[in-house]
């Protein structure tokens, strides 16, 4: 069970949720106070939850995010495929996981990684 949700900044509700149904997230839910004011949605991911929010006092641009996931290769090539920007291709790294860096509309850093566990 999650039992932390990380919370991102965004500046075009729009964009960035693209963004993230390219990663295959799902938009669990939305919520403006009014029809005027920001979105905040929840996203989820093969068990992985994320806030997204537009609010400027909720978090600030530039966050980054750590998604531990089985098969990190098919990840990048499901990423590729819809056509989202790998920043840093899977590697190994020298502590034994196997990672990659992309990096979301909000200068958002995101790396999915594969652990050997």
């Amino acid at each position: 069970m999650q039992t932390v949700i990380p919370q991102l900044r965004m500046t075009e509700a729009g964009r960035s949720l693209a963004f993230y149904a390219a990663l295959g997230f799902t938009v669990d839910w939305e919520h403006r106070f009014d029809a005027d004011m920001p979105l905040f949605a929840q996203l989820t991911r093969d068990g992985q939850t994320i806030f997204l929010s537009g609010h400027a006092g909720d978090c600030a641009v530039g966050g980054a995010v750590y998604f531990k996931v089985r098969d990190v290769d098919a990840c990048a090539r499901a990423f590729a495929a819809a056509g989202v920007p790998i920043v840093t291709a899977p590697w190994d790294t020298d502590w034994g996981t196997r990672e990659m860096l992309l990096v979301d509309p909000d200068h958002n850093r995101l790396r999915f990684a594969q652990h050997a566990d």
